[in-house]
């Protein structure tokens, strides 16, 4: 790996520290009544074709986050991930989708959330079919 490519490495994952911190204290400080606005516009869908740069950039996004969130002292939520992603793709002018969504097991509740940029499912994807959607927010490019 050469000196330019390790820099742009450490650059992404201090992005990707920097964003986990911003979501976690938002998500812990702010009430989701008063966060909703923030996410996107509900019940919306961004497209699901992405061009090749799109793709690549929420490809690099997804691994920055992944690199970084088991090191952190504090607990990284699928939503605090997700808010994270969000706000990094924001940056790079992409537009993006936020689900939120409970389990299709009935014997417990739980909520999951997961981001997808494209056809590109950035955070959360592992487990997003264990749950049913129950809204959407979008957040456009710019």
């Amino acid at each position: 790996m050469n000196i330019r490519s390790r820099f742009f490495n450490i650059l992404l994952r201090l992005e990707a520290i920097f964003c986990l911190a911003f979501a976690r204290l938002v998500v812990s400080w702010i009430s989701f009544r008063r966060l909703v606005p923030y996410l996107g516009r509900p019940m919306q869908e961004s497209p699901e074709e992405a061009s090749p740069l799109y793709r690549g950039r929420a490809r690099r996004v997804a691994w920055g986050i992944y690199l970084v969130k088991s090191r952190l002292p504090w607990e990284n939520t699928c939503l605090v991930q997700a808010i994270a992603a969000m706000i990094m793709l924001r940056r790079r002018r992409q537009p993006s989708t936020l689900y939120l969504g409970v389990s299709l097991d009935h014997t417990e509740f739980e909520a999951h959330a997961w981001l997808r940029s494209g056809d590109v499912v950035v955070t959360g994807g592992e487990e997003k079919d264990k749950y049913k959607v129950m809204s959407s927010y979008m957040k456009s490019a710019g």
